[in-house]
């Protein structure tokens, strides 16, 4: 993993990080996963990180203990966050954006078997759902987490349940159409996503090129 994914936390849960990639049964496992979530609610950036250190963890722990004692506790705390959200949606935009953010990145991650984390699954749905409602496509930051989000995770979780991606593209295609206060970059990422789903999870180059040549004029 690479050096500077660790180096994104402060000192101390540095420090942590580096001895759980030693010697995993030496750390407080249930401190370090709280501390990365911790600093992952009040940073985008640590939680575009998150998930790699995550599944490094992860990981030497199954290698070296053959336990699974640091993903138990993330999820522990990841379903509080989830329960929370709507309160922590109410008081900061920016840290619900991370908390979708984050619960994204590790189940783009963390596989158990090879597979996606079947648990993470409709939490994740649920928290689209959300940004996906009228008073949230007001909100660039939650349009563009929705959208990066998708292009993330979206043909995994439509392989897990494809019914709840159909709803969840309705939503959106209903909100392109119908909702007239969109600014026009909400139209224009909206427009992307739903062309995106409809190749396949996969845009032409010529699609790529308008889309992200208006995004850049």
């Amino acid at each position: 993993m690479e050096e500077s994914k660790i180096q994104s936390f402060d000192e101390e849960t540095q420090k942590l990080l580096k001895s759980a990639l030693k010697e995993p049964n030496k750390v407080d496992l249930e401190i370090l996963s709280k501390a990365i979530v911790d600093k992952s609610m009040k940073d985008i950036f640590i939680c575009k990180d998150a998930g790699p250190v995550c599944y490094a963890i992860v990981q030497t722990e199954a290698k070296q203990c053959n336990t699974s004692v640091f993903r138990r506790k993330l999820l522990t705390r990841l379903q509080q966050e989830f329960s929370a959200r709507e309160e922590t949606r109410k008081r900061s935009i920016q840290e619900w954006v991370c908390v979708v953010t984050f619960i994204c990145n590790i189940f783009d991650y963390l596989k158990v078997n090879n597979e996606p984390m079947v648990a993470l699954v409709d939490p994740i749905y649920d928290c689209l759902f959300r940004l996906a409602r009228p008073d949230a496509l007001l909100n660039d930051e939650e349009v563009n987490c929705l959208v990066v989000q998708l292009h993330r995770v979206g043909e995994q979780l439509e392989r897990m349940n494809s019914q709840r991606m159909d709803e969840l593209f309705y939503l959106l295609r209903d909100g392109f159409l119908l909702q007239e206060s969109l600014s026009s970059m909400t139209r224009l990422q909206l427009l992307e996503i739903l062309e995106f789903r409809a190749s396949g999870w996969t845009l032409t180059d010529t699609a790529q090129h308008y889309y992200y040549s208006e995004v850049v004029d």
